[in-house]
């Protein structure tokens, strides 16, 4: 594969934090020969080697969006055959459906997204458990396929990445389960399936482990 043909592909369909998810894309990829474009054309998604799908905001605005860019149908096609990450909204937007919202979802890995339930819950210190988890939390590499998944390979584990999120996804197998943490109980942080890997968290809002975790994605050989 030569340079001009290595490309990845960040989804824009207006509701992606699409310049720090960019920028962390293109940061992992310096020196790498890999071209990143930031696109709301479906061709440009087809002809990518790689395809990235941020999301912010409300469920059901994110998925009304990425229908009517136009773009839900490459994102599909990506999906079945190309090395996929989805962070944040682009996580939960890959399984069947969100309560967020009644909405459903692309219904790539089996699973819903369901709201925290911490009303009146306090933390270790005593504090109360706000919703949305806004800071840091610890995110564990738990097994895939018998392993940790590779996009894990050379990150602590247990290390701290960054997140804002109300709703969470629960899978309904736990081998689509790549990564968990704690929030008043363990919750999927990370989900993979085949191809695809996803993030509740922000690598891009993560520092040195969420570039670590792009460029695995990039390297990766699923």
């Amino acid at each position: 594969m030569n340079s001009e043909s290595k490309t990845v592909a960040v989804v824009d369909y207006g509701m992606g934090n699409l310049r720090s998810v960019s920028q962390a894309v293109l940061a992992a990829a310096d020196g790498s020969g890999w071209n990143v474009v930031v696109t709301s054309e479906p061709e440009q998604v087809r002809a990518a080697q790689r395809v990235v799908l941020p999301g912010q905001g409300a469920m059901r605005d994110c998925m009304r969006e990425l229908r009517d860019s136009g773009l839900q149908e490459s994102v599909l096609e990506a999906a079945a055959s190309k090395p996929m990450f989805g962070v944040c909204i682009g996580m939960q937007m890959l399984l069947d459906y969100s309560e967020e919202g009644d909405t459903p979802g692309l219904g790539l890995i089996p699973g819903t997204v369901v709201k925290f339930d911490l009303a009146g819950r306090r933390q270790e210190d005593g504090s109360r458990f706000k919703v949305p988890q806004m800071g840091w939390n610890r995110v564990r590499q738990t097994p895939h396929s018998s392993a940790v998944h590779p996009l894990w390979q050379g990150i602590p584990d247990d290390s701290f990445y960054y997140f804002v999120h109300s709703f969470y996804a629960k899978p309904e197998q736990s081998s689509h389960v790549a990564g968990e943490a704690d929030y008043g109980g363990r919750f999927a942080s990370a989900i993979a399936r085949d191809n695809i890997f996803a993030t509740q968290f922000h690598p891009e809002k993560s520092s040195e482990h969420g570039l670590a975790l792009f460029r695995n994605f990039l390297n990766w050989k699923p």
